[in-house]
């Protein structure tokens, strides 16, 4: 009686469970393996580019000898069809997680968000994903993300911050994973990417030589930063050392206290003002604009960073240096993947170039130089 009480029981539950799989598969779109109903797979993304599954799998794999117009046609038509790799799968058959960790201490995201706009765009067409994690200044919270990043066997990390002379508050000399680092001080032998800020500070001097400014100030942030130490050596090579660096904080009340300064001194009154950021440029127009001042007519002015918030809403729209951060992260991002691959990269310390944006606070038209 038992016995057959097994056996009923037994059915009983076999029945049940294949009833809540039907269910499943009508309701959410499953069958009964699990994957989802209609599902592009290898096998069908051989058949319709008329190749075998190994040279489909190779193609799509970057993997393999074969003509590089047939890879590029089975990718075609993989993506013509719908067809999207297991993750799991990839993951398992390459040992990678085809993740990238990204650790900063900018909180306020004004450099570290376009550093990782950049890094996102050079990774999303290898099938990588990016996930931030902001440590502010503090260590222990650093050790944390560091410590499950490795938990996620990411393939590598990209650190960031929020100046270039200063080091993120965590070792990460010595890890099992890749280390890239871009607008922050690296450690030594590592791959670091920072912005040319002495370019950039020339390219900002020289514009306004061209337009036929000749007494040009320099109104700066902290003198302990090195990008300001770097851009006032530039002014001071192109513009000579008629006029003095004033060196402050970052801010358009320094902007605005600054402008004080200049025009309470005796003598000529400078015909043009380059800024160590566009806050600072900011404050500057505003403080001119009270004295009666008119930018460009009587005085240009230049930024620095390209922040176009800022930028764009000063009156009138501000000439600026760009740093290209997006390109920055960019170049980060494809080099940490090359790194994840086994591929091999020099270290050192790539300086990208800036560029100029002139906007009308220099007498042009709005234009991109």
């Amino acid at each position: 009686m038992l016995g057959g009480n097994e056996k009923t029981f037994s059915h009983l539950t076999c029945e049940l469970v294949k009833a809540f799989l039907s269910s499943l598969q009508k309701e959410e779109g499953l069958n009964i393996s699990g994957g989802k109903r209609g599902r592009i797979t290898i096998h069908e993304v051989a058949a319709a580019a008329a190749v075998s599954i190994s040279t489909a799998s190779k193609a799509l794999n970057d993997t393999g000898r074969m003509g590089s117009e047939t890879r590029e046609r089975v990718k075609r038509i993989a993506a013509e069809i719908g067809y999207r790799p297991n993750a799991l799968a990839r993951g398992l058959l390459s040992k990678r997680s085809f993740t990238i960790g990204l650790l900063t201490n900018d909180t306020y995201g004004r450099f570290t968000l376009p550093v990782m706009a950049g890094i996102s765009d050079a990774l999303v067409d290898h099938g990588v994903s990016v996930f931030l994690c902001a440590i502010e200044d503090d260590p222990a919270l650093a050790q944390i993300h560091v410590d499950a990043m490795l938990d996620k066997q990411v393939d590598g990390i990209i650190a960031t911050g929020k100046r270039l002379d200063r080091r993120l508050p965590v070792d990460l000399s010595n890890l099992h994973v890749p280390v890239v680092y871009a607008f922050t001080e690296g450690t030594q032998n590592s791959v670091t990417f920072r912005s040319d800020d002495e370019q950039g500070a020339r390219l900002a001097v020289e514009w306004l030589v061209k337009i036929g400014r000749r007494r040009i100030a320099h109104i700066t942030g902290p003198e302990d930063f090195f990008s300001v130490r770097e851009r006032a050596g530039a002014y001071h090579e192109v513009a000579g050392h008629r006029e003095p660096v004033l060196y402050g904080v970052w801010s358009e009340s320094w902007g605005h206290e600054a402008v004080e300064q200049l025009w309470k001194r005796p003598g000529e009154k400078p015909d043009a003002l380059f800024c160590g950021n566009d806050q600072i440029a900011r404050g500057a127009v505003d403080a001119l604009r009270e004295r009666g001042v008119k930018v460009p007519q009587d005085v240009s002015v230049i930024g620095f960073d390209n922040w176009e918030i800022v930028a764009a809403q000063t009156r009138p729209p501000l000439t600026t240096v760009d740093m290209e951060l997006k390109e920055l992260g960019r170049q980060a991002g494809l080099t940490v993947l090359a790194l994840a691959e086994g591929r091999p990269v020099e270290p050192g310390v790539r300086k990208l170039p800036c560029r100029l944006i002139v906007r009308q606070s220099c007498g042009s038209k709005a234009s991109t130089e």
